[in-house]
């Protein structure tokens, strides 16, 4: 038995095998056109259109989206944290114009991601369609019959046996249908395909794309997803009116929100003590008690990356700060306000500042309605007096320290504008003065109060302080179908780039001298080295069982003369 390769396979090569090469692929033939007429209105529609669903601009189209992807991941969103896209535009005061005009805050609802997506989105329906329905009927069809000369595909080999050719083509069937070939007798041969699943898989990835495109869309238009800040001891219900600040798809509405409420007890962080981690939290999570509409009170502890789970709504912990306790009395000792007030931090260990805002219920010493506003500085860990800037060294409550600054007159917050609860609007405010004339601060220690010159009151830092934790509720009804899809994904990429389509063709003729030649050979969809071997295995097999070797056959004996010579 012997055995030849040609080495090499190609597009030209298939063709040149007429039906046998064809179709081992869905994907559409590249018609190049040199010359010929001009083409109309209605030729350039179509020759748009066939670019348009050509895989190659489909992989183009998904390159871009993933590149379009990337200044959303770098640069802060403002749908996603309206807080820091706001400081990051105050921090880059030249690129916020040109950032803005190419909507590079809004990347995801942006026109231009918008167009390619939906782009994106026809070319895969425009080329997945036909090439399915020309899959769905190469199943319904059978293997192509042999070629003419087998000698010619890139894997070949041949040898002579004593079996007769209908022998050798039975038990031919019977192996190859045993491997789990699709094969059947053409002729004198037995022609044979396997791999199907590799086109299977091909379209899967692609239809899962379409999935995954369709998850993101429902995502994006019947999502919703809002913040909320809690200190320990407070509340949230899930309602419009709740929510610090709220964004939704075109399609949501208010009453698909889930009917839940909790409340957060205890927030608990643990730091890194010592080392080069020194500062990163090792336990950060949030116990709550919770309940779905009017049903039972539940207990359950949000971690990060860990959600509380509630319907198709999921609670996730964002961030977390302290609330210091403060009182405030007038001039009269009657107490005004007294309350936790939520602190955000400015750095990794937690430096906190914020405002107290005493809006109703005071009066100055000569009974005159005004109200008071007070800047806030907060370090859960103060390096000490003297020993440098007023920033916190650890981010837990090792050594709490507040510094205060107090202003009086108007807070506008009547006036009808927006306002940031954590900020002073102090055009309407006169800060408070020593007996020295110089502006009032006071650096304050729990338990320790300042007091307002001539009479206006005082200001307490209380011993207890309160953390509080900030929440992401959200409602993305396309995630479980975009994991779907990227399962499907996975499962069809996997399958195109390890399966092989080949087809094997098994001929048994009986030749001139009577004895019957076999000729087995092998054709793939591209180069593998698998091929040759495993048509080497079918051979050898075929050999054994059914179609050994034939003897050669014996010399003539020489004439008497030539042996003389």
């Amino acid at each position: 038995m012997s055995k030849t390769d040609t080495g090499t396979t190609g597009a030209q090569e298939q063709d040149s095998l007429g039906e046998a090469g064809a179709q081992l692929s869905t994907a559409p033939r590249e018609e190049t056109v040199v010359g010929g007429p001009t083409l109309g209105v209605v030729g350039w529609i179509r020759w748009l259109w066939r670019q348009l669903t050509s895989m190659r601009v489909a992989l183009l189209l998904l390159f871009l989206l993933s590149l379009g992807a990337i200044p959303g991941s770098l640069i802060p969103q403002t749908n996603v944290d309206e807080i820091k896209a706001q400081a990051f535009k105050d921090a880059h005061e030249t690129l916020t114009p040109l950032y803005e005009k190419l909507q590079l805050f809004d990347v995801y609802s942006s026109v231009w991601f918008s167009a390619i997506y939906i782009l994106l989105f026809v070319s895969l329906i425009g080329c997945i369609v036909p090439r399915t329905w020309q899959f769905v009927g190469q199943l319904r069809g059978r293997p192509p019959g042999a070629p003419g000369r087998l000698t010619r595909l890139p894997a070949y080999t041949t040898w002579r046996t004593e079996a007769e050719p209908e022998q050798v083509r039975e038990a031919a069937l019977g192996l190859l249908k045993g491997r789990r070939f699709r094969a059947h007798v053409v002729g004198n041969a037995v022609a044979a395909e396997k791999g199907y699943l590799r086109e299977t898989g091909n379209l899967v990835f692609h239809i899962a794309l379409i999935v995954m495109l369709v998850a993101f869309a429902t995502g994006q238009l019947f999502k919703s997803e809002g913040g909320k800040l809690i200190v320990e001891g407070g509340g949230f219900a899930n309602t419009l009116t709740q929510y610090d600040d709220f964004k939704s798809g075109s399609q949501f509405s208010t009453e698909d929100l889930e009917p839940f409420s909790f409340t957060l007890d205890k927030f608990t962080g643990t730091y890194e003590k010592n080392g080069p981690q020194r500062g990163t939290p090792r336990t950060f999570e949030a116990a709550v008690t919770y309940a779905e509409g009017t049903g039972p009170d539940k207990k359950a502890v949000i971690r990060v990356n860990e959600p509380l789970k509630v319907g198709e709504s999921k609670v996730y912990l964002i961030a977390h700060g302290y609330a210091p306790v403060v009182t405030v009395r007038d001039g009269r000792g009657k107490v005004v306000m007294r309350e936790a007030v939520p602190l955000l931090p400015i750095d990794n260990n937690i430096t906190s500042t914020g405002a107290v805002k005493v809006m109703d219920g005071y009066r100055d010493k000569n009974g005159k309605k005004e109200q008071l506003g007070f800047q806030a500085f907060f370090v859960p860990t103060f390096a000490g007096a003297g020993k440098g800037s007023m920033f916190s060294q650890f981010p837990a409550l090792d050594f709490p320290v507040m510094a205060v600054t107090g202003f009086h007159g108007d807070l506008r917050v009547n006036s009808g504008l927006p306002q940031n609860v954590y900020q002073l609007d102090k055009s309407k405010m006169t800060q408070f003065q020593d007996k020295d004339g110089n502006k009032l601060a006071q650096r304050l220690l729990p338990g320790e109060t300042m007091t307002l010159p001539d009479g206006a009151g005082s200001i307490t830092f209380e011993k207890d302080v309160k953390e509080w934790a900030s929440f992401q509720i959200s409602q993305q009804p396309g995630n479980g179908l975009a994991l779907a899809g990227a399962i499907a994904a996975i499962a069809g990429l996997s399958g195109s780039l390890f399966i092989q389509r080949r087809r094997v063709w098994v001929r048994a003729v009986r030749g001139k001298d009577g004895v019957t030649v076999v000729e087995m050979a092998g054709l793939g969809r591209s180069e593998s080295a698998k091929l040759p071997e495993e048509l080497a295995d079918l051979a050898v097999t075929l050999h054994t069982q059914a179609a050994p070797t034939a003897p050669e056959p014996a010399e003539e004996p020489a004439e008497a003369g030539e042996a003389d010579k």
